[in-house]
C-alpha cells in the first residue's frame, strides 16, 4: 500500500517541498498526524489560523451559515461580508470601502489595477510601483511583478508595468527613486515575511507616508501576513498611527477559508466601478461569516490582548536564549506573534533543527534560508512557550558542538 507521501508525489504537481508528515486532524493549538502523534503548531498554516484550529466560534459560525447559505454570486446582496466590511472599514480608516478577494495575491493583483485607475484619474504623468527588495506580495504573474525574491519569479513573463526595487530601511535611496522616476505609489510590508522577517523603522515608514503626501503618490501597506492581530494590533501599520491610502489584507481573516481583499480610503474608496473588477467565489458568504467571528474573539473576546501577553513572554525567553547562546543566534527581529529568529547557522544546519524540532512535537518555518519564522496562534499559552523553549534550548545544547557558525 503506498504512503501518503508517495500518493501526494505521483498525483500532486511538486510546487511545494512538503514536509514528511499527513494531517489527520487538528484542534487548539496543534495539528495530528494519521498516526495520532501531536505537533505544536507554531507557524499556524503560515499565519492563516490566527485562532488556532477548531476554535469554537469559528465552528458555530461555520454551522450557522453553512445552514444558510454557502454561494449566492457577488451579484446579490451580502450580509455577512457587508458586516465585515463595515467592520474593517471602521477599524481602519473610518471612512473608506472594500474589495474582496479570495488570496493575497489576487489583492495585489486588484492593488495593481487600482493604482492604475488612480493614474488615469489623476492624469499627473506618475507611472509604476516601488517595492522593497526580498518582499514578497504573491505569485500570479501581476504580482510577481511586485516580489522582489529571484527564486520566486525567475523568468516568468511580467506584465509591462514600471516596478522601482529600493532598500529596506535606507531613506536616501528612497526618495532619490521617487523623485528621480516619479512613481505613482509605494507598496511595503511592515514587517517582510518571507524576506527574513525583517522590520520596517519607523523613520522610514514615516518618510513612505510623507513622500506620498508631496508627491501625490499611493501608499500602500501590504498587511496579508502582517494583520488580523499577528503583531498585536488588527493590522501593523497602527503601530505607528500612519495614514495608508489602502490596506492589502488575506491570509488570517478567513478563519481557514480562502478571503482577502483591499480596504481603500475614501478618497480613493470610488476608482472601482461596476466592470473594472471581480471574482466568482469572493466575497464567500462563509469566508465572510467566519472574518466576522475571528473580529468577535479579537476585538471583543480580548484576544488581542492575550495574544499580546503571552507573546511578551517568548520574546523575552528567546532574547535568555540569545545571550545564553550567542554563537548559534543572533537576535529576533519581528512583533507580536510574528518572529524571525536570526542564526549564524548555515542553511543546511537550520533544516537540521527544523528537522530535529519536528520529531520532538514542533513545527516551525523556516525563511530566507537562515531564519526560524515563528506565526504562533494568538492563542497560545504561557505553558506552550514554555514547551517549545526548554525544546529549542536542549536541542542546541545537544548540536551547537558539531556546528559551524557563519
Amino acid at each position: 500500500m503506498q504512503t501518503w507521501q508517495q500518493l501526494d508525489q505521483a498525483y500532486i504537481m511538486s510546487t511545494v517541498s512538503r514536509y514528511p508528515i499527513a494531517i489527520g486532524k487538528a484542534e487548539g493549538n496543534y495539528l495530528y498526524d494519521t498516526e495520532g502523534k501531536r505537533y505544536l503548531d507554531l507557524f499556524t498554516g503560515l499565519a492563516v489560523n490566527t485562532l488556532g484550529h477548531s476554535h469554537p466560534r469559528i465552528l458555530e459560525a461555520l454551522e450557522e451559515q453553512g445552514r444558510r447559505f454557502l454561494h449566492i454570486s457577488n451579484l446579490f446582496l451580502n450580509p455577512p461580508a457587508i458586516r465585515l466590511a463595515e467592520r474593517l472599514v471602521k477599524h481602519t480608516f473610518g471612512q473608506g470601502k472594500v474589495y474582496f478577494s479570495n488570496s493575497g495575491a489576487e489583492a495585489t493583483e486588484a492593488a495593481v489595477k487600482l493604482v492604475h485607475k488612480w493614474i488615469q484619474r489623476e492624469q499627473h504623468g506618475r507611472q509604476g510601483i516601488v517595492v522593497l527588495k526580498n518582499s514578497f506580495h504573491g505569485r500570479t504573474l501581476g504580482a510577481l511583478r511586485l516580489t522582489r525574491q529571484p527564486g520566486v519569479y525567475q523568468d516568468f513573463p511580467q506584465p509591462d508595468f514600471p516596478v522601482f526595487e529600493v532598500e529596506p530601511n535606507q531613506i536616501d535611496s528612497l526618495m532619490e527613486v521617487c523623485r528621480t522616476h516619479r512613481p505613482a505609489a509605494i507598496l511595503v510590508e511592515p514587517i517582510l515575511g518571507a524576506g527574513g522577517v525583517v522590520s520596517l523603522e519607523r523613520a522610514y515608514l514615516e518618510t513612505i507616508e510623507q513622500l506620498c503626501k508631496e508627491e501625490q503618490m499611493l501608499f500602500l501597506v501590504d498587511e496579508i501576513q502582517t494583520g488580523i492581530g499577528r503583531t498585536g494590533k488588527l493590522f501593523a501599520y497602527q503601530h505607528f498611527a500612519l495614514s495608508p491610502d489602502v490596506i492589502l489584507f488575506a491570509k488570517g481573516i478567513g478563519g481557514g477559508l480562502p478571503l482577502g481583499g483591499l480596504i481603500a480610503s475614501a478618497h480613493v474608496a470610488d476608482l472601482f466601478q461596476p466592470g473594472d473588477h471581480g471574482t466568482t467565489f469572493a466575497p464567500s458568504p462563509l469566508s465572510a461569516a467566519l472574518g466576522n467571528a475571528v473580529l468577535d474573539v479579537l476585538l471583543e473576546d480580548g484576544l488581542l490582548e492575550q495574544g499580546r501577553q503571552v507573546a511578551d513572554a517568548l520574546w523575552e525567553e528567546l532574547h535568555r536564549l540569545q545571550q545564553a547562546h550567542p554563537r548559534v543566534f543572533k537576535g529576533v527581529d519581528g512583533q507580536g506573534m510574528m518572529l524571525g529568529i536570526r542564526t549564524h547557522l548555515s542553511a543546511e544546519h537550520v533544516k537540521r533543527l527544523q528537522s530535529e524540532l519536528l520529531e520532538a512535537g514542533i513545527l516551525v518555518n523556516v525563511t530566507a534560508k537562515t531564519v526560524v519564522r515563528l506565526l504562533p496562534p494568538l492563542t497560545l499559552t504561557r505553558a506552550e512557550v514554555t514547551f517549545f523553549i526548554e525544546t529549542l534550548e536542549r536541542l542546541i545544547t545537544q548540536m551547537e558542538p558539531a556546528w559551524e557558525v557563519n
